[in-house]
């Protein structure tokens, strides 16, 4: 058996940083298990899907390492998902309810008034050919519900019926169906919602594993059932937990969460994301990992915790800076290209310590080309002033910084920060940055000698 795993996005949106953990590890159990990962767009709702969606998500996930060995589109297999929903109709496991959202809504507050729960009370099962006539001479048209497993026990009644699976994530899991509607699974408008159309395409794609967030462990007993109503054998569930923001709320693109666009545009590592999305709310330290093969092998869905998976944007500019900080020259010589910089190793070698992203390289860049907005504290200008006299004479190299700032300790007896720090302000404009002494060959003595009063 050839592990096939799914990414199901519905294509009214752009993904993002908290999408991007299942799509992580879905590709990532793939690819571990030398299985398939397929990209299936939920577009059945063809008001909202957009085709500029699914490029976009296709876009982000090829740029976080993600190639999907098959695309497939929900809109095009409606037909199958027809025949499923005669086949339950003809086995009498779906049946039409006419009941309207309000009237729903009425007796769902009854039943809390009474202290019971709220779940449906197969009135529609019970209507006879006659009543269904009456509703349909009124122009009502039904929502279909599929009618959950009491055993041998009488439909009509409730028997505490338990579905149980072994969770790749969360160990042996139970859910106990009576204490669940009817779930609907066709609106009065004759559109799917999502649950018949997933099984359907799980079931004739191959799906062998299904990993998705915990907030679907309520959901799974029920599509078991579905599964099984279909003559067919449920695939290996595992739920992960989610990611979150700070406060324990979930990430929504409405509650504007990070894209994965947005991050990208950023100049941020895809392998920060990765790192990041996939190693926060596990038992394993949140590092910068440095490639997908390596993500492989240290992914492992028995080290998902129970608990939340809180997301900090300040941690993912850290693990995007230590990633930075390694990358060596070969890596980013077309982005640096890209960005305007005519420069080769030594560049980037000396300035990629102090950025927190690579376009961050184009500000060093500018302090070794200028023009530069010097700076100088009034106590220090008559240093300042010196400093032009004591610059040694010939090429600018790595040991000149020594030399220079030696000559000026003996000249005027400063040391340390106010020795160093009136001379960085000088030829950078800033407080701090890269080691000056592999900075001062960059710079260069003419740009030295124009920015020295």
């Amino acid at each position: 058996m050839t592990v096939t795993v799914r990414f199901a996005p519905s294509p009214t949106g752009h993904i993002h940083i908290g999408n991007s953990r299942p799509a992580l590890f879905n590709w990532l159990f793939s690819r571990k298990e030398g299985g398939r990962f397929v990209l299936r767009f939920d577009d059945t709702d063809l008001e909202r899907s957009k085709q500029e969606y699914a490029e976009s998500i296709e876009k982000d996930l090829r740029w976080l390492g993600i190639i999907a060995d098959v695309i497939e589109r929900q809109s095009r297999r409606v037909a199958s998902y027809d025949a499923a929903s005669q086949k339950l109709k003809d086995a009498g496991l779906l049946y039409p309810c006419y009941e309207t959202p309000e009237e729903l809504d009425r007796r769902r507050s009854r039943q809390r008034s009474l202290g019971r729960p709220p779940v449906y009370d197969r009135a529609g099962l019970k209507q006879t050919a006659e009543e269904r006539a009456a509703f349909e001479a009124e122009g009502r048209r039904p929502h279909w519900r599929f009618i959950l497993p009491n055993h041998d026990a009488d439909p009509f009644e409730t028997k505490r019926t338990d579905v149980t699976w072994n969770d790749l994530c969360r160990g042996e899991q139970s859910v106990d169906l009576s204490s669940m509607s009817d779930p609907v699974l066709i609106r009065a408008d004759g559109t799917y919602l999502y649950t018949l159309p997933s099984i359907v395409d799980d079931i004739d794609m191959g799906i062998t594993h299904v990993i998705r967030g915990e907030d679907h462990v309520a959901n799974t007993g029920v599509q078991i059932a579905i599964f099984e109503a279909l003559g067919a054998a449920a695939p290996i569930f595992g739920h992960h937990n989610l990611l979150t923001t700070r406060d324990g709320e979930g990430l929504s693109k409405r509650k504007g969460a990070l894209s994965i666009g947005s991050l990208r545009e950023a100049g941020l590592e895809p392998m920060s994301v990765a790192s990041l999305a996939v190693l926060t709310g596990t038992s394993q330290a949140v590092e910068p990992v440095q490639d997908m093969d390596a993500l492989i092998g240290k992914f492992d869905l028995a080290s998902i915790s129970r608990s939340s998976a809180k997301f900090d944007p300040e941690e993912l500019k850290n693990l995007n800076a230590r990633l930075v900080h390694e990358l060596p020259y070969e890596a980013v010589s077309d982005r640096l290209a890209a960005l305007g910089i005519e420069a080769g190793a030594d560049f980037w070698e000396t300035v990629r310590g102090n950025c927190e992203t690579v376009n961050d390289a184009a500000d060093f860049w500018q302090i070794v080309t200028g023009p530069v907005v010097s700076r100088i504290e009034d106590e220090d200008r008559e240093f300042v002033a010196k400093a032009r006299n004591f610059l040694p004479d010939g090429e600018i190299t790595p040991e000149t910084w020594s030399a220079w700032t030696s000559a000026l300790k003996s000249e005027t007896g400063r040391k340390g920060r106010g020795l160093f720090m009136p001379l960085r302000r000088m030829l950078t404009g800033m407080d701090h940055g890269p080691d000056m002494k592999a900075m001062l060959p960059l710079i260069g003595r003419r740009n030295i000698l124009d920015r020295l009063p």
